[in-house]
């Protein structure tokens, strides 16, 4: 029989958390939800050492399921919908006991419910959460979709059950897209993971026309169009999670590949200070976003978080004395007491002709989801000239180079001059997993490209590996900016025709941090490594 003793109590005993932590963990713990998850939220603890702990206090084993040999014959003592509820996962029945993964060893009521249900003893072992996780979708996913093909049966409900499975996956391993790819003879789903595309399973190609058919209906879009790309869109519920789903087919030559893009509602809106900025690139930045008017344009490639960045600016902004319209290409996060307008270039309303509108519903600030083309740019500066906020975006590598840009659009270079009061440029790197952070010191090259950046460096840190990250060293991401901010002579250069390398050096002698220094500084901080950083091909 297992000791029962109290988690808080066994973390204590181990000297990872003091009575303090507990109490404030216990004081903003929501409903429903443990101790553990609680304090892992907060960051007092990290996972690896939560399974640690219980694997030494209690004496239960840690295993990790990467490459484990489940016995596919258990899967019938547990259902699926019980095993992602409560994060567990049967491993091998031996002598009349069923050995279940557990993340909480300590959960003594479904211990207790899986001896009553099944009558065998049950023997819990430890895992991490995204390691039950991978093994749930990897085995109870496998079955399902063999089922259809085994009994022969209409493909209709499977095919209800594998959507929901690869949409709760998604949510579960907080993908960003889904990819479903169709292939000669099977069918293989990816999930893009911290900007990573993983490949997690294969489906039948018998099953992929239904699967695409229920998207589609879901989605409001043309089932009987499959040889020109459809868009749609899917608001609804994964779990618990309210979820908004783009949906894009794309016709190819083994059929429609689709690519589901997930934007979960309840993590939408950030604060600024969860952004990732260093405490001078916060000041900055706040310094810009509450001038009373003027153009503040944010950069970067697609998917590099330009979107976040931008809803966390109207969201500091958004007040009951200020009136904030947005024109976006799609609304991608709906704002209460924030006017948002959809772009639907079939009917003409362009983001050109939505901020020609805007401009006359008495606004304060003004946010364009993208500046596309010279028409919007000339809308866009002119309303920051008259006395209007304007928040916008723009393709371009880096900071300064959104100036030329602008003029390359067909805008004078005394308009660019005049609107634009900053730009951000922003990329997303990987955060080394906290489970499996290991210090080392910096190779010849790493020391090499601190000293070329006037920095040094001690020593890094890098991910070795574990049951938590999924072996990759790596869990979740983080943003890495500079800031560009006009002065007066900066403003005299641009009228001169100066090079943007001259513009650089200038910004440089004034301070400005580039995307290489505030990379490399969150390298000396522990929290990503020169690798992620170098793979960014940026340079000062």
């Amino acid at each position: 029989m297992i000791n029962r003793k109290r988690l808080g109590d066994l973390l204590q005993d181990a000297g990872l958390v003091t009575d303090e932590q507990i109490v404030e963990a216990l004081e903003s713990k929501k409903d429903n939800q443990k101790l553990g998850d609680t304090l892992l939220d907060l960051g007092f603890i990290t996972e690896q050492q939560l399974i640690e702990v219980l694997e030494f206090q209690l004496g239960i084993p840690h295993v990790s399921l990467y490459r484990y040999p489940v016995e596919e014959n258990v899967l019938g003592f547990v259902t699926k919908e019980m095993a992602q509820e409560n994060y567990i996962m049967p491993l091998k029945l031996q002598n009349s006991t069923l050995t279940i993964a557990m993340s909480d060893p300590m959960d003594y009521f479904i211990i207790d419910d899986l001896e009553i249900g099944t009558g065998l003893r049950i023997a819990p072992v430890i895992a991490a959460k995204d390691d039950i996780l991978y093994a749930i979708n990897k085995y109870y996913f496998k079955n399902e979709a063999a089922a259809p093909l085994d009994q022969n049966e209409e493909t209709e409900a499977p095919v209800i059950r594998i959507l929901d499975q690869l949409l709760n996956t998604g949510v579960q391993l907080k993908a960003s897209d889904i990819h479903i790819d169709p292939q000669e003879t099977t069918v293989h789903l990816r999930y893009r993971i911290d900007g990573h595309l993983q490949t997690e399973k294969f489906i039948p190609k018998q099953l992929q026309n239904s699967l695409v058919a229920r998207i589609k209906i879901l989605a409001d879009m043309n089932i009987t169009q499959t040889r020109l790309p459809q868009d749609g869109r899917i608001k609804t519920t994964v779990g618990s999670t309210p979820v908004d789903l783009r949906i894009s087919c794309l016709p190819t030559v083994h059929g429609e590949k689709v690519v589901i893009r997930i934007l979960d509602l309840q993590n939408a809106l950030l604060d600024l200070s969860e952004l990732n900025f260093s405490e001078q690139n916060r000041r900055i930045y706040q310094d810009l976003i509450s001038q009373p008017s003027g153009l503040v344009l944010l950069t970067g490639p697609t998917g590099s978080g330009k979107t976040s960045t931008l809803y966390a600016s109207i969201n500091r902004l958004n007040s009951e004395d200020v009136n904030i319209i947005t024109v976006e290409d799609p609304v991608e996060y709906q704002m209460e007491g924030i006017n948002q307008v959809q772009v639907n270039t079939e009917i003409g309303l362009t983001f050109a002709e939505g901020l020609r509108s805007i401009l006359r519903q008495d606004p304060n600030i003004i946010m364009v989801g993208e500046i596309r083309d010279q028409d919007t740019a000339e809308i866009a500066i002119r309303a920051s000239l008259t006395g209007h906020v304007v928040l916008s975006t723009l393709h371009t590598n880096s900071a300064v180079e959104s100036i030329p840009r602008l003029i390359d659009m067909g805008i004078e270079p005394y308009l660019v001059v005049s609107s634009l009061t900053g730009v951000i440029a922003q990329r997303l790197v990987r955060k080394i997993c906290r489970d499996c952070k290991m210090e080392r010191e910096p190779t010849a090259m790493e020391k090499e490209i601190f000293a070329k950046n006037g920095m040094d460096i001690e020593y890094v840190y890098h991910g070795q590996g574990c049951s938590v990250c999924h072996q990759t060293g790596y869990r979740g991401r983080l943003a890495i900016h500079e800031i560009f901010v006009l002065d007066e002579q900066m403003k005299s250069m641009l009228l001169d025709n100066k090079s943007t390398a001259d513009i650089k050096n200038y910004a440089k002698s004034k301070g400005m941090n580039f995307l290489i220094h505030d990379g490399l500084d969150k390298v000396k901080a522990g929290l990503t490594t020169v690798e992620e950083i170098m793979q960014l091909s940026i340079t000062v």
